[in-house]
């Protein structure tokens, strides 16, 4: 993750995203970089508009009404796609009330938490 919040720090800051300037981002934050990735992701993003992206991603969840993964759909969406994301949450949305069972317990101490 920390790979494509650097390429969104390097695009929010209109530097190039190139692997010099992604492995500089990623050192200055500590992270212990693997070249392979970073060419990976410089590669995968050659042809994106980063901007164009996160505003597609952003409007997922507001036209599906918050689907899970909203939040992180925004980065994966500039990495993978994330028509091909939505669509497997629509999928997941239809799931076993047996999920929605875990979702309910797993959730119950969080409010003991958060007041």
């Amino acid at each position: 993750m920390e790979y494509v919040y650097a390429a969104l720090i390097l695009n929010e800051t209109d530097e190039e995203i190139n692997e010099e300037n992604l492995t500089d981002v990623l050192e200055a934050a500590g992270v212990d970089v693997e070249e392979s990735r970073v060419k990976a992701l410089v590669a995968a993003l050659e042809d994106v508009d980063i901007d164009e992206a996160v505003e597609q991603a952003a409007a997922v969840p507001a036209a599906t009404g918050g689907a899970a993964g909203g939040a992180g759909g925004e980065a994966d969406a500039a990495d993978e796609g994330g028509d091909e994301e939505a669509e497997e949450a629509d999928a997941d949305e239809g799931g076993d009330d047996d999920d929605d069972e875990d979702d309910e317990a797993s959730g119950e101490g969080l409010g003991e938490l958060f007041g």
